[in-house]
């Protein structure tokens, strides 16, 4: 039982980590109806931001000033990653916005091996570490058997993740932007015959993805230590898959995809081999897309004539 509950704890952790990534997927999809392939790296470059940034100021400050260091570097992170969020939209997306829905996804795919590269040429391949920032925590159970581990870095990630995505949601559900971000969600072409900016709000929509990629990032830096230009790819993909898991262009479905996820990797990584998680991960999105297609909170498209 105990080993139970250790596993919901890890699963938990995971799960946050790739609800954050899915966000980014699921409100491009939502908004222009496209999958911006390239997520994946953006996530990729913060977690390079995150560690070289807490190195940096870890040097600086020292190891006593652990809030400021991680304040400092989730607004570093966030300002980078969102430019680059901006960047793809405008080179990737925008030129590209009247075009068949393939010639779009073409040119994220190839501004996702482009980012790779570029980290690649700039980095180096070889794995990039870090002491561990934050460590200890706290442990449950009799002290001669099993005993279950919370990490302060794993309550930190949920805190973090929790704080977030409330302000996400409350965002778009209270805002002025975030109304303007619904509207272009229902029908783009009439918000713009209605005079909203929908440049603007695809713009915002692309930099709010990459802000909550960049938080991810640096969490993972955090409690991984360890990162590399490919960690972007499988994350974009576990990522993507909790987005359609969830209901693609359902933020609440991204955050329940993201968990999904996140536990079944987990338990059965325990339960079962740590070489079949991906298998379970991925048949268990195979099952709900064959008895519900638009996901678990998804809504069925209604064509429009």
């Amino acid at each position: 039982m105990l080993e139970f509950f250790q596993q919901i704890i890890n699963g938990l952790t995971l799960g946050s980590i790739y609800a954050l990534i899915a966000i980014g997927y699921t409100m491009v999809y939502g908004i222009i109806g496209m999958i911006n392939f390239a997520h994946g790296e953006i996530y990729m470059i913060s977690a390079y931001i995150g560690l070289l940034t807490i190195t940096a100021l870890t040097v600086q400050f020292g190891v006593e000033a652990v809030p400021l260091i991680l304040l400092l570097t989730l607004t570093i992170s966030i300002l980078v990653t969102s430019a680059y969020g901006w960047a793809i939209e405008r080179v990737a997306y925008r030129p590209l916005r009247g075009s068949p829905r393939l010639i779009p996804l073409i040119s994220a795919i190839g501004m996702s091996i482009f980012l790779q590269n570029y980290v690649q040429i700039g980095q180096g391949a070889r794995d990039l570490s870090m002491q561990p920032l934050i460590s200890g925590g706290w442990r449950f159970g009799p002290a001669e058997g099993f005993q279950v581990y919370l990490s302060y870095m794993q309550v930190l990630i949920a805190v973090v993740t929790v704080v977030f995505m409330t302000a996400l949601t409350l965002f778009i559900a209270r805002s002025r932007l975030g109304r303007a971000c619904r509207a272009c969600s229902q029908d783009l072409t009439m918000t713009n015959l209605l005079g909203i900016d929908t440049n603007r709000v695809i713009s915002l929509t692309f930099l709010l993805g990459a802000a909550l990629a960049a938080v991810a990032g640096v969490l993972v830096s955090l409690y991984i230590g360890k990162i590399n230009p490919f960690i972007g790819f499988e994350a974009g993909i576990k990522a993507f898959t909790a987005a359609v898991l969830g209901g693609i262009g359902s933020i609440p479905g991204a955050m329940l995809g993201g968990i999904i996820l996140g536990l079944s990797e987990s338990f059965a990584s325990a339960y079962l081999r740590t070489e079949y998680k991906d298998v379970v991960a991925f048949s268990l999105l195979v099952l709900v897309l064959l008895f519900r297609p638009t996901g678990l909170l998804g809504k069925p498209e209604i064509e429009k004539v």
